[in-house]
């Protein structure tokens, strides 16, 4: 990009994640190049995201599991309400993500999950970028507690009316992006389902 100047960059953290240094400018919209500026951005990867849709009951597929950000935040309850996701590992296509994901976190097996749509998590402090797929199922089938214990996951599976799941964004029950943008969506297209 011609319109980017990387000055400096390093890595500032290395662990679990990885946290890079940027010293960088920009050319601005008055034409001319921004100060230099320094960022450090949060390198976690890129992730999956799968909403479970029973169109035939109309009902949605949900996990609960414990989330140490959440945890750290303070927040009233870390246990938080979301979609099966996943990170993608070196070699792996977002697809392949959706479906090891829906077998390792809810237990079922699903086909040709559906691209809906892509987005920047936190793209002001990372690069993560989370692709949503769609996949049909039978919600009879969602239950149990499910995860790979070397991964220390504990995740409850369960199946609710799409329009509960809808209030539960409203009332702030579920309050992480990934699902609601997820359920936002599924609002918006569950009609033409």
């Amino acid at each position: 990009m011609n319109d980017v100047e990387i000055i400096e960059k390093t890595v500032a953290f290395q662990g679990y994640f990885r946290v890079d240094r940027y010293r960088l400018r920009f050319r601005t919209f008055a034409g001319g190049w921004s100060a230099v500026a320094q960022r450090e951005i949060f390198e976690r990867g890129h992730a999956v995201g799968l909403l479970l849709y029973d169109k035939a009951k109309d009902r949605v597929g949900l996990c609960e599991q414990f989330r140490p950000g959440a945890y750290a935040a303070g927040w009233d309850d870390p246990w938080l309400i979301e979609i099966p996701a996943g990170i993608i590992d070196a070699g792996q296509t977002p697809e392949s993500v959706a479906i090891r994901e829906a077998k390792e976190e809810t237990g079922i097996a699903i086909e040709n999950p559906r691209p809906i749509l892509k987005y920047l998590v936190t793209p002001g402090g990372g690069s993560e970028t989370m692709q949503l797929y769609l996949a049909f199922i039978d919600s009879d089938q969602l239950q149990g507690v499910h995860g790979l214990p070397e991964e220390a996951e504990d995740i409850r599976v369960f199946s609710i009316p799409t329009d509960e799941a809808l209030t539960w964004v409203e009332e702030g029950k579920i309050c992480n992006s990934m699902t609601i943008i997820a359920l936002q969506w599924l609002a918006l297209h569950r009609h033409a389902l």
